[in-house]
């Protein structure tokens, strides 16, 4: 049973998450409409609540896993972030649906893998290798926001692939520690 408090600590860590974005936009720095703060407040409190109450809970006795999984929903969560809320990766263009190509190989892995932990590590592994090709087909069909940074923009792909990687190892290690 959840305490009072535990419950309220979690509006505090969203309303702390969301101060930095408000104040952003009052200086004119970002320019988030009501319904980004919404939605982020969703994204922050309904998907990774349902993700940790229907999955990680589900597997509690396996710690791989549970990293696994929170890794997952953390390059998820900031991918999904930096597309909505920020403007996207690759600027204001709509090349940035391809962010949810990547999304859409892990959440169809996901449900044909039934969340078992081989197929989760396969799964994550083709989302890290989507991820890798967002700037090559971008780059290919000449989006502006390679004029500059070509550097930048496939550096941060390759972190938000090496987070999928990273959890696709965690997900292999907890398939092989489930077996043994």
């Amino acid at each position: 049973m959840q305490t009072i408090n535990t419950r309220l600590s979690r509006w505090h860590v969203v309303a702390v998450i969301l101060l930095v974005p408000l104040l952003l936009t009052s200086l004119a720095l970002w320019h988030w409409k009501p319904g980004i703060f919404v939605l982020t407040a969703a994204l922050i409190l309904g998907g990774t609540r349902i993700a940790y109450e229907l999955i990680i809970m589900k597997k509690i006795g396996n710690r791989a896993y549970q990293l696994a999984f929170g890794l997952a929903i953390t390059a998820v969560l900031l991918l999904g972030w930096m597309n909505v809320a920020v403007g996207g990766i690759l600027g204001d263009n709509p090349a940035n649906m391809m962010y949810f190509g990547v999304l859409l190989v892990g959440m169809t892995g996901a449900i044909i893998a039934r969340l078992d932990p081989m197929g989760m590590s396969h799964t994550l592994s083709a989302t890290a290798f989507a991820m890798l090709l967002v700037p090559l087909v971008a780059w290919l069909i000449g989006v502006p926001a390679f004029a500059n940074g070509l550097a930048a923009v496939f550096a941060l792909h390759a972190c938000f692939a090496w987070l999928f990687a990273g959890s696709a190892l965690l997900f292999r290690r907890a398939a092989h520690s489930t077996h043994e």
